[in-house]
């Protein structure tokens, strides 16, 4: 019997598990979403049967489907783990990632992703930098870190910059603050509130970098925290306004703790990359970090897109 059954076949249907439908998975594996209905249509008309079941929500495989998936399973981590090993034998086996973070968000996130990343290259030392770096590209040149999540890219640094993924950024108020009715807020909206934020500069907030400096508008007030969970406790005791990450806020809102609306009608969009100097670019360990930033990421945050 020919068999037109490839790798990709397999990456296809264990990423579409993962995903759970069609588009998710297309993003996923970087391909449109049409490529991929017309690979699995390929494969299904091959072996005269469906292997999953259309317009199942969450997606169901059919007894096909599951098999080729037990395939997946089995191959899908061998091969991964033999592309390691001949990194390793072309680039050797030492390797550290020291990781310095600008956004007090990032952690929940990147914990996750380093926890995957351990079991793929338990070799390499991962360690994040103590504290938050209001620089941390510096920290690249200063040898004191090797990988720099960052939210914008300054094309000034001679780093190089591996986007992870785009995210929206939501304002959160109380349920009762008189605001609560808006379908969205505008820069004019946060001119008399007090406005809730890290203890960061201007230039690293982007609802000042993006909304309110552009328009001309400033807060009443200010006041910072360190925590998150302290944040939304002045939010909800109506002590003013913050924005945060929509995967920050989410168990919040989904509680009725606090609610969430969008920043102007389009949205407020930050993006995150990972940035390192271009030696460590080379480093296959490296490449597979930010893969497996974004593929976590992908799979656990609602609501981002990768870039």
């Amino acid at each position: 019997m020919h068999s037109i059954l490839e790798f990709r076949h397999l990456k296809t249907l264990h990423a579409l598990r993962e995903a759970g439908n069609l588009l998710r998975a297309a993003t996923l594996l970087n391909v449109t979403q049409s490529a991929l209905s017309h690979q699995i249509k390929l494969l299904e008309d091959h072996h005269g049967t469906a292997l999953f079941e259309r317009k199942s929500t969450p997606i169901r495989f059919t007894p096909a489907g599951e098999r080729l998936l037990q395939l997946a399973d089995s191959v899908l981590p061998q091969i991964a783990n033999a592309e390691r090993d001949l990194a390793r034998m072309a680039q050797g086996v030492a390797g550290q990632l020291r990781i310095a973070v600008e956004c007090h968000t990032c952690f929940d996130w990147l914990m996750p992703a380093m926890d995957v990343f351990r079991q793929r290259w338990p070799e390499v030392e991962l360690d994040i930098v103590s504290g938050f770096q209001a620089d941390p590209v510096g920290l690249l040149y200063e040898h004191r870190a090797d990988v720099a999540i960052v939210s914008e890219i300054d094309h000034a640094e001679t780093v190089d910059y591996h986007p992870l993924f785009r995210f929206e950024i939501v304002a959160l108020l109380a349920k009762e603050h008189p605001l609560s009715s808006r379908d969205y807020l505008v820069a004019q909206d946060f001119a008399t509130d007090t406005l809730i934020t890290y203890p960061v500069p201007d230039d690293m907030l982007d609802v000042v970098r993006q909304v309110l400096k552009p328009a001309g508008v400033d807060t009443a007030a200010r006041r910072t925290t360190e925590l998150t969970v302290a944040m939304l406790q002045l939010v909800a005791s109506r002590r003013g306004i913050a924005t945060l990450p929509v995967w920050a806020a989410q168990n919040y809102v989904n509680r009725d703790y606090v609610m969430q609306k969008r920043i102007t009608k389009d949205g407020l969009t930050g993006k995150l990359y990972a940035a390192c100097l271009p030696e460590m670019s080379g480093k296959s360990y490296l490449s597979d970090f930010v893969t497996t930033i974004r593929e976590s990421s992908y799979l656990n945050l609602p609501s981002i897109e990768l870039i």
